[in-house]
């Protein structure tokens, strides 16, 4: 038996609003939105190790390397509304390192999924982790979800902040606390 298309189910979800699909402004709309929802989730079509793979080095450096202010936008897995932020990543290399823009890369392949924030932190650090094989990771999303600011609670500022500490991020407070205060300053454009 054939599945629907986004397409049509949209179509049907206009219907059940109470909506005319075939107005004008709404005509084109389900192709629209199967187009978006097919942007959106495109990470389920991606396989990160084909990212990544082309670009471990080696390289004996040993000190912390961090990616801060990554934009991120994702789907909530219960309400399929968005949830966007701010991903600070670090590592300390075991000599291995990858290249710089593959780690924004990692978390649009995780985020352009229907995800909650805290697995999706998960998911980015065992990633990296599982990679480089480096001393530590550290990951730090901030996000606004808009199922709390639009509906629900309505709270429009409410940030949620999830953390991954993997190796000496977890178990070395200093190491932890270096990373802690290097993103705190933020934006540092050269």
């Amino acid at each position: 038996m054939k599945k629907p298309s986004i397409e049509a189910l949209t179509k049907k979800l206009l219907m059940e609003l109470g909506e005319d699909p075939s107005r004008q402004g709404l005509k084109r709309t389900p192709r629209r939105v199967e187009e978006s929802y097919r942007y959106l989730t495109r990470g389920y079509n991606q396989d990160v190790r084909a990212v990544i793979n082309a670009a471990v080095f080696n390289e004996e450096y040993d000190q912390m390397v961090i990616m801060k202010d990554i934009d991120l936008f994702s789907l909530c897995e219960h309400h399929l509304l968005p949830f966007y932020g701010k991903c600070h990543i670090a590592y300390i290399p075991n000599g291995k390192i990858v290249g710089l823009s593959k780690i924004p890369r990692i978390v649009d392949i995780f985020a352009r999924r229907l995800q909650v924030q805290e697995r999706l932190t998960s998911q980015i650090a065992n990633c990296l982790k599982e990679a480089l094989d480096p001393l530590g990771v550290a990951v730090i999303i901030e996000a606004l979800h808009l199922c709390m600011a639009m509906r629900g609670v309505e709270k429009q500022n409410a940030t949620c902040v999830t953390s991954s500490m993997l190796g000496v991020f977890r178990n070395d407070r200093g190491t932890r606390m270096e990373f802690m205060n290097l993103i705190a300053g933020r934006k540092t454009n050269p």
